[in-house]
């Protein structure tokens, strides 16, 4: 399909989608379906949970929200539960601004766009369906056309709940075009849409000597006071304020706390009573979630201000910290890298991980807990085990700060680093290596980061360091144990005859002499430390691999070494242990025999077909690596 045939099936969808109607065909849609008498607020948990849920660990993951922001699922959780979901059941915290509250470049400006591009596809499905009085500046839901006295019968049998009144525009309307019979106002469907500003608002705050509080509540339109004669005559006003056009809606309120305070008193009624004040009218009905977001130490000096009481009481604050699982941080650079102009530059594997262990290791508390450093903290928090500390034990660390991740490197500041080493002339790839020394350059132009914030930073990088180191080290080895595929099984078989001769009090055959042996209780321990199996540990871990043989034995399946993780694990640790100096001599040398030159032509084509190197970072890779045995 070429994209002009794309056009036209987005034309043909939206015509198709269109509808308009009496009042009294508006009513029989809700008979049917009273989804779209939702309020705002509902309207947005909808569309959230509308995209699937699923539970994680015993947490629930919106997956709305997986394709933008990622490592924030529990505060995620808490902004739905405890904000959007009871706010659509019209509990009280529907009268209240949500306050997204965290550091810069946390997200929280990526989740209010989030939610506005979401509801604007929303409104185009089924369920999602908005209707308006047509021709009202503020896309007004039909039902304010119901008297008062005569809602509770329509309730009763729409199942529906009618709030708010008709705004002054409509009002004059119903009076002058309609002879006041509600059965003739045409209703007609809308698609909310900031562009057009249907139900979406922003308002931003400027200079607040200039900034009009008409950019809000809409303004008098003076060319028209000669022709109608008062200000209070809705023909002569623009309802074209955010508040007027996020009807039905969201409307985002950015860097709120900086703004003036007559700003913020317009929001008190709003969220209280669902109406605010504009003009020479009476109070003006709106129904739409107003979302904000701030930094933590804007927040602090706003509560401090013993006048802005009121409006604290009328906000719900969320703290959107950052990220703090490697795994989900790689995921933010991949995805910023994505949408620039130097995707075509190759990032060797793990060069994005090891900035992502930089920026974690900054943003982390250390933990009371006992022999738990940052990098073993580190680990359990993106879903790694570690020796000796449980599942309790990792829910304990997470609500021992309550401020943890308010604080740290943003990923702004990495991702303009990996900028930096990418947009070298002449480059055909980085490594994680260029990456850590951009990222270490950058501290000296870093103009708030105090001296002592730095030689933490600069220990940081070190440790992101060694722990590439490993993961160079191990991705050399299993390229090299890969061309020893057959010694890994030998190996591999060899350790099972002595765990099952152990586990069953038998003795083994000696295949050469056809002696009987006791199990190879060296060879046992000497595989099952290179993955820490205590000596305490071993009769278990032992039993547990048996039990998996049966288990695969039952089903005709073979056990291969690979089925079991931390088997392969050690496995390939000890054929790499035994391999090192094989390894040592044929990465180091500068002039390779025909038997190392192949051996390394075999690892470098390993490397580039099933890690994802190209030949040069496979080399570079290769070289760093015999470096480090070296040492």
């Amino acid at each position: 399909m070429n994209i002009f045939e794309r056009i036209a099936e987005y034309r043909a969808e939206s015509n198709r989608l269109a509808w308009n109607g009496t009042f009294r065909e508006y009513i029989e849609i809700l008979k049917k379906d009273p989804a779209p008498a939702m309020t705002a607020h509902a309207r947005v948990y909808k569309m959230i949970e509308s995209f699937g849920v699923e539970e994680v660990g015993g947490h629930k993951r919106y997956k709305f929200f997986e394709q933008e922001i990622f490592g924030l699922d529990r505060a995620l959780e808490k902004l739905v539960e405890e904000y959007f979901h009871s706010s659509a059941r019209r509990l009280d915290v529907r009268k209240r601004i949500l306050l997204l509250m965290g550091p810069v470049s946390g997200g929280k400006s990526t989740l209010v766009t989030l939610l506005k591009r979401g509801l604007e596809k929303f409104s185009r499905t089924d369920q999602g369906a908005v209707y308006a009085i047509q021709g009202c500046p503020m896309h007004e839901d039909p039902l304010h056309l119901i008297p008062h006295e005569l809602r509770p019968e329509f309730e009763k049998e729409l199942g529906v709940r009618i709030e708010g009144n008709l705004c002054p525009s409509c009002q004059m309307r119903l009076r002058t075009e309609f002879d006041g019979d509600i059965e003739k106002v045409r209703v007609e469907r809308v698609f909310l849409s900031e562009e057009n500003r249907v139900g979406i608002g922003t308002f931003s705050p400027s200079d607040p000597k200039s900034q009009d509080i008409a950019d809000l509540t809409g303004s008098i339109d003076f060319s028209t006071i000669t022709e109608y004669g008062s200000e209070s005559d809705p023909r002569a006003y623009r309802f074209d304020g955010e508040l007027n056009k996020a009807n039905r809606g969201l409307m985002e309120f950015q860097e709120m706390l900086k703004c003036d305070e007559k700003f913020l008193w317009n929001l008190l009624s709003l969220t209280q009573e669902g109406n605010f004040k504009a003009g020479r009218f009476a109070l003006i009905s709106a129904d739409e979630l107003i979302v904000a977001h701030t930094n933590e130490s804007e927040y602090k000096s706003f509560i401090a201000n013993k006048k802005n009481e009121a409006l604290q009481s009328r906000m719900i604050v969320m703290p959107i910290p950052y990220n703090l699982k490697v795994s989900e941080e790689e995921k933010i650079y991949a995805k910023l890298i994505e949408q620039s102009d130097m995707w075509h530059i190759h990032i060797a594997p793990h060069a994005l991980r090891t900035a992502a262990i930089f920026s974690v290791l900054t943003r982390l508390k250390e933990t009371k807990k006992q022999g738990m450093d940052l990098v073993k903290k580190m680990r359990m928090y993106d879903g790694e085990e570690v020796e000796g500390y449980k599942e309790a034990d990792l829910k304990e660390m997470q609500s021992e700060f309550l401020e943890e991740g308010m604080s740290g490197v943003d990923p702004r500041y990495v991702i303009n680093r990996i900028s930096s080493a990418l947009i070298k002339q002449n480059v055909e790839s980085i490594n994680a290596l260029d990456i850590l020394r951009a990222i270490k350059d950058g501290l000296d132009q870093h103009a708030s980061i105090t001296k002592e914030e730095r030689e933490r930073y600069l220990n940081f990088i070190s440790v992101a360091r060694k722990e590439y180191d490993e993961l160079a080290k191990k991705e050399v080895q299993k390229a090299f144990v890969y061309s020893f595929e057959e010694s890994a099984k030998t190996l591999f078989d060899n350790y099972l005859d002595n765990i099952e001769a152990f586990c069953n009090w038998t003795k083994i055959r000696d295949p050469l002499t056809d002696e009987e042996l006791d199990p190879d209780e060296r060879l046992m321990r000497s595989i099952e430390e290179q993955i820490g199996v205590s000596e305490n540990a071993k009769k278990a871990f032992r039993e547990e691999i048996l039990i998996r043989i049966s288990s695969y034995s039952r089903k005709g399946r073979k056990f291969e070494y690979h089925h079991h993780d931390r088997l392969r694990e050690a496995i390939e640790k000890k054929l790499f242990a035994d391999l090192k100096d094989i390894v040592k001599i044929t990465t180091s040398t500068k002039t390779p025999d025909a038997n190392q030159l192949k051996r390394m032509n075999e690892v470098i084509k390993r490397l580039i077909e099933e890690h994802g190197y190209t030949a040069a970072s496979a080399n570079d890779l290769l070289r760093y690596v015999g470096s480090l045995l070296n040492r």
